[in-house]
């Protein structure tokens, strides 16, 4: 049966001026002089825009932005999309292959915090493309119209144009501009001062090409209630982070009981502290977690490094085993933690009673990379959307050395869709303790691979301090927040707390999921 179609939508003018049309393009030899008495009119408007934006420094992003301009993908897929374009702006490593050998931001990496098919069905919210900004290594500030002021935005709208280390990614409502659709993303590409415009990088291409819009109407289009969420819309500025993102855990949205987690340990744990008499570390871990005993590995985890095996080849390079030795230098310092022994403890408690506590045996590896494996089918095969038709194959635990470099454990396996296979690697840091002062014998040493002890650990130095504020006893609250405190934490894992803490920060502006384009 036929369907019908829609090849574009034209672009209401007014209030938009579109970036590229006729009229501009022969206006730009009267603004390069041959005629020196050009102003404003209908003709070449916005080619005038360009220009004199250019001459006063704030198109100085533009040619960044322009470079890794891309049309979204799907409908709802405008956050991900100006994303991806603002991170490869940046020039930020993803440190992870997209296809062959290459590292390159694609809108289908973009899925730690939502899976793809939920976005593409439903969108992304405000609060989940700042956090997802943030784990793949940008730096961002976050602002919501009631968290700033249209004389602020224009401060930023200038910084941010004046420069080409920093961009800005606006979430807004299209009916404003008179446009069809509703929610939407879209990167800003420059200013024109005297005009006091903006031009918008539209990347529904299929639907508006980039166009100049007035800066007091994209507030007001930015001051609108998302309905899905219940919170106004806003702007971020993302720019490179001196450091890299996370490096071990994270926190993760993608499973819905993180939401019912996250309120417990930030709204009702503090309350209950103030109406319970604990006397101990223990109680308090007690409180915290045994009503998520079932689900807190739904709210943070440890990150897992897959790539594929390329012509059966086994060897790690340079910058992998690099990657996995500053991750087992992480799960090394939160080992040394004094918080980490408390939990420890009493999750060795809570286990000789038989509840239900994520295994911390070793021999879980396959099973816990045959699950990432299938979990990571579509990205490491190019086939979104198709992961159902994917199992693993065997998995197998190996240790690996070469070139005099100590050993790394890689577990391997297969992943098979009809009658194609592919070869996978899981990277595992492993932390290596030592019972004896001397552990010449390797089978003295106990390794381990992270696990409930240590994500608990991160996951309780990551709280905000006043989690712990309804506890009563003076001395009790005291070595809490000592064993919690992230003054004195070694410099690698006091990055690795903070990165969690803006995670988490991010993740609880908002609960819902923002409409498509």
């Amino acid at each position: 049966m036929a369907m019908a179609g829609f090849y574009r939508r034209v672009l209401p003018s007014p209030p938009a001026i579109e970036f590229a049309s006729p009229d501009g393009k022969e206006a730009y030899a009267d603004v390069a002089g041959e005629n020196p008495d050009f102003g404003y009119g209908t003709r070449g408007t916005q080619q005038q825009l360009f220009t004199e934006a250019l001459q006063k420094g704030n198109m100085e992003g533009f040619f960044k932005l322009i470079s890794y301009y891309q049309t979204q993908s799907e409908p709802a897929y405008c956050g991900l999309a100006s994303l991806s374009m603002v991170l490869n702006a940046l020039a930020i490593d993803p440190g992870r292959k997209w296809k062959g050998p290459w590292r390159w931001f694609d809108e289908s990496m973009l899925d730690c915090c939502e899976p793809l098919e939920k976005i593409k069905a439903k969108g992304i919210t405000f609060g989940k493309v700042a956090c997802l900004a943030h784990c793949n290594g940008a730096q961002v500030e976050s602002f919501r119209t009631n968290q700033s002021t249209i004389d602020d935005f224009r401060k930023y709208v200038i910084t941010c144009t004046s420069s080409e280390d920093c961009h800005m990614i606006t979430s807004y409502h299209r009916g404003i501009f008179k446009q069809t659709g509703t929610g939407h993303f879209s990167p800003i590409g420059g200013y024109h001062g005297g005009s006091d415009m903006v031009l918008i990088l539209d990347v529904a291409r299929f639907k508006h090409p980039a166009h100049w819009v007035p800066l007091t109407l994209l507030w007001e289009a930015m001051d609108t209630v998302d309905e899905a969420t219940g919170h106004l819309r806003g702007f971020m500025l993302i720019s490179r982070l001196d450091k890299a993102p996370s490096l071990l855990y994270t926190l993760s949205c993608r499973h819905e009981s993180w939401v019912r987690t996250a309120k417990y340990l930030i709204d009702h744990v503090p309350l209950i502290l103030k109406t319970e008499n604990v006397k101990d570390v223990e109680e308090v871990l007690s409180i915290l977690f045994t009503p998520l005993l079932a689900n807190f590995t739904e709210l943070i985890k440890w990150i897992a490094e897959i790539r594929r095996q390329e012509d059966g080849d086994l060897s790690l390079s340079k910058e992998e085993r690099g990657r996995l030795a500053i991750k087992e230098e992480v799960l090394k310092q939160v080992q040394e933690t004094e918080l980490f022994k408390h939990v420890t403890e009493w999750l060795s408690c809570e286990n000789s009673y038989g509840r239900n506590i994520p295994p911390l045996d070793k021999d879980t590896l396959p099973e816990i990379a045959a699950n990432d494996f299938c979990q990571g089918a579509e990205l490491l095969t190019g086939k979104l959307g198709s992961s159902c038709g994917f199992y693993c194959g065997e998995t197998s635990v190996t240790r690996m050395k070469a070139n005099g470099d100590m050993p790394v454990t890689v577990v391997s396996g297969t992943l098979v869709s009809g009658g194609n296979e592919q070869g996978v690697d899981m990277l595992v840091p492993l932390s290596q303790a030592k019972p004896n002062l001397c552990c010449s014998d390797p089978s003295d040493c106990i390794v381990t691979h992270p696990a409930s002890n240590d994500v608990l650990t991160v996951l309780l130095l990551a709280l905000p301090p006043h989690t712990w504020s309804g506890i009563k006893e003076d001395k009790l609250l005291m070595e809490i927040r000592s064993i919690v405190s992230t003054e004195n934490l070694p410099p690698l894992l006091q990055e690795e707390v903070l990165h969690l803490q803006r995670q988490l920060h991010f993740l609880m502006t908002d609960l819902g999921v923002h409409s498509a384009s």
